[in-house]
């Protein structure tokens, strides 16, 4: 079996005039939560649909599941989990109804459909109220549903579309962490697409980052993290006067200084020399207060791709 459960090369679709995606070439390895960020309207969605083959790409190829998308989506589809834009719930059936329901359908015996229709609802903290009409329901806990329904069949691969856009800080961490314990727990592979970042940093061993149906970047979180922003200090205090400000300036390494209301921020191109700076501003009649390290985050990495590329483009 391979590795690799998503292969594409190329691959794009257009709408009329409009190009949704152009040129996506990734790899997706096993058993592993992949995010696939951007901001609304990136292509993220209409990925999925192509992958699942659910749309006709305009060009290139992909294999997924070692199936190929434009001849055997069938078989794509009954491998995989989805859970898009609609829960696909019945919402006048009970929680359990509604996975024996989709039980019946993956042809599960009646003895797999019990027990895992059990194991899950237990794991999504749900089997207590196995019996309540999914309508009646929070938004959480239909999600959490959703998600049991499309993990039903124990599928290889399941695709998540913004899974927790719309929840409330609560139930989006809750689900984030049953998300997390059932990919290392079962070993399915998660095509996660968010444009929530902090989610993407917490679940999603690699990434890639598309604007504008365009692949930016892709690889491990830490390995964009630290190649696309640059490390940083604070220094708070006060009496940073001019002549403080352009004696930094001399010190080799410093790429930016950008002043604050308590003190300057100041980016490094390698290593971070602190004490050097320090030594700099006292000797320039400076009063030292507090030295900050601004560790590099994600959100300072996908912030800087899209940037760049809006202004690639202007």
């Amino acid at each position: 079996m391979s590795d690799i459960v998503i292969r594409t090369r190329g691959l794009g679709r257009d709408f009329k005039s409009v190009t949704a995606l152009d040129d996506l070439s990734i790899d997706v390895p096993a058993g592993i939560v992949f995010g696939f960020l951007g901001p609304n309207g990136a292509g993220k969605t209409t990925t999925i649909r192509l992958l699942l083959g659910l749309l006709e790409p305009s060009r290139g190829r992909a294999e997924v599941l070692g199936f190929d998308t434009r001849t055997e989506a069938s078989r794509i589809r009954a491998s995989s989990g989805a859970l898009l834009e609609h829960t696909g719930l019945y919402e006048r059936l009970s929680a359990e109804d509604n996975l024996e329901f989709y039980g019946r359908i993956a042809r599960l015996s009646a003895p797999e459909r019990s027990a895992r229709i059990r194991e899950l609802l237990t794991h999504f903290g749900l089997w207590d109220r196995r019996g309540e009409a999914a309508g009646k329901w929070s938004r959480g806990m239909k999600q959490k549903l959703a998600v049991a329904r499309a993990l039903l069949a124990r599928p290889r691969l399941i695709f998540l579309d913004e899974p927790t856009a719309g929840l409330d800080p609560v139930a989006a961490a809750s689900l984030r962490e049953d998300l997390a314990s059932l990919a290392a727990r079962e070993g399915t592979t998660v095509f996660l697409t968010t444009h929530n970042l902090d989610e993407a940093e917490r679940l999603c061993r690699r990434v890639a980052v598309i604007r504008a149906g365009r692949l930016l970047a892709e690889g491990p979180v830490e390995d964009l993290r630290r190649g696309e922003s640059a490390p940083a200090i604070e220094i708070r205090g006060r009496d940073f006067g001019p002549a403080a400000v352009e004696r930094l300036r001399g010190l080799a390494g410093i790429t930016g200084l950008a002043e604050t209301p308590g003190g300057l921020i100041i980016t490094w191109a390698g290593e971070v020399r602190t004490a050097e700076a320090v030594r700099v501003l006292v000797e320039s009649g400076a009063s030292v207060e507090e030295v900050l390290n601004r560790r590099p985050t994600f959100e300072d990495a996908f912030l800087k791709l899209v940037k760049d590329e809006t202004t690639e483009e202007s």
